[in-house]
């Protein structure tokens, strides 16, 4: 095991969790965690929990040690906290920031995707955290998986020249079954707010715009999927066609929560001037690139790598789902990784005008489809 001691900040975070769902679970999970994956982390307080349901937030609390179950109000006034997590439904992310971002004590917000639901709390997100000075890091953890990070400072160094064109697919099959969509039918809501491109495909938009850059412009979209408890307009399937208006590089990202036997898929593929670099979550401890001036594949092996900062619980292990979400929360906490991209506010914003686009071009082709 190689660490790399780093100076974290020696700030107490007292923390408040808004939120006690499944998501709720696994950053409290990845909070816990730190302790074994990194020589210095903070002090960490778990102080409240509030969530629409006593019950759940008391419950939560109990379980998880945190100090207080409270109400909205009584958690807004919580003089204590000074670290937000939010952590509950699309909808209810912009009320959620703002009434962090209005709680004198709190200095960092780590705040769930997708951001908002529509253009207006857009702006106004923009707007309330220009001169905040408060640190926000929305949570894309796939940018936190070990091999992604390390194609990242990859493709950063250069060696595969300018892109050309990129394909990209998060696609899962769960929501074929009728009794899985009635579990989840919150998410199911119209886009952009629900559906499968602001929750899957925020992901994917993310990455892409990690790698080529935040301006990616979405020029058409279509979507499939038909099931009668699910509105139209809640996408479960749906793909769209982006260029960056730099480079001129296109591609393909979809986003799917009907694609049969795909378990837990993202695959990325960029082919550019002197090469090409993919990567899947059914490999998940590799990444590869292929080079024109050697005609050879490589394949690089990472595992659960973070070097040179720490390969706990050793390198050649390949990393879990939760793995990223922990190496997330210590960046958030302080935590100093040149090698990769922490997705701040205005990355947030940028994934969210593409899913908010993308809602107006699966309208205009529903509406073409059903004339």
């Amino acid at each position: 095991m190689i660490f790399h001691i780093t100076t974290m900040t020696s700030e107490k975070m007292i923390v408040g969790f808004l939120g006690a769902g499944g998501i709720a679970h696994a950053h409290v999970f990845a909070l816990n965690s730190l302790k074994f994956f990194y020589p210095e982390v903070p002090e960490i307080q778990l102080e409240a929990v509030c969530s629409a349901r006593k019950e759940s937030s008391d419950a939560f609390a109990t379980k998880f040690g945190f100090k207080k179950s409270l109400s909205i109000e009584e958690f807004r006034n919580n003089p204590e906290i000074n670290t937000v997590w939010i952590l509950g439904p699309n909808k209810v992310h912009f009320d959620h920031l703002k009434l962090a971002l209005e709680m004198p004590a709190v200095t960092r917000i780590y705040l769930e995707k997708p951001v908002c639901s529509n253009q207006e709390e857009e702006r106004q997100m923009a707007q309330m955290t220009a001169s905040s000075g408060k640190q926000i890091q929305v949570g894309f953890q796939y940018l936190q998986t070990a091999s992604v990070r390390e194609a990242l400072a990859f493709w950063r160094s250069g060696k595969l020249g300018k892109p050309i064109h990129f394909d990209l697919k998060y696609y899962h099959g769960d929501y074929l079954q009728q009794s899985y969509r009635e579990k989840r039918v919150t998410r199911l809501t119209p886009a952009p707010d629900g559906g499968a491109m602001a929750d899957l495909g925020s992901h994917g938009i993310s990455l892409l715009m990690a790698f080529l850059g935040e301006n990616l412009q979405i020029t058409s979209a279509y979507q499939a999927g038909h099931f009668s408890d699910v509105p139209a307009d809640s996408d479960l399937f749906s793909s769209i066609s982006l260029v960056h208006p730099e480079n001129m590089a296109a591609g393909s990202m979809s986003a799917s929560r009907i694609s049969s036997g795909t378990g837990d898929l993202v695959s990325l593929e960029i082919y550019a001037e002197k090469g090409m670099l993919r990567y899947s979550s059914h490999s998940v401890d590799y990444f590869e690139y292929f080079l024109e001036e050697t005609g050879q594949w490589t394949k690089q092996v990472v595992g659960s790598n973070y070097l040179p900062i720490t390969s706990f619980p050793s390198g050649h292990v390949p990393p879990g789902w939760l793995r990223s979400m922990i190496h997330a929360h210590y960046l958030f906490l302080g935590g100093d990784d040149s090698k990769t991209f922490v997705p701040d506010l205005k990355h947030g914003l940028a994934v969210q005008r593409v899913v908010r686009e993308t809602a107006g071009f699966l309208k205009t082709y529903r509406d073409f489809n059903h004339k």
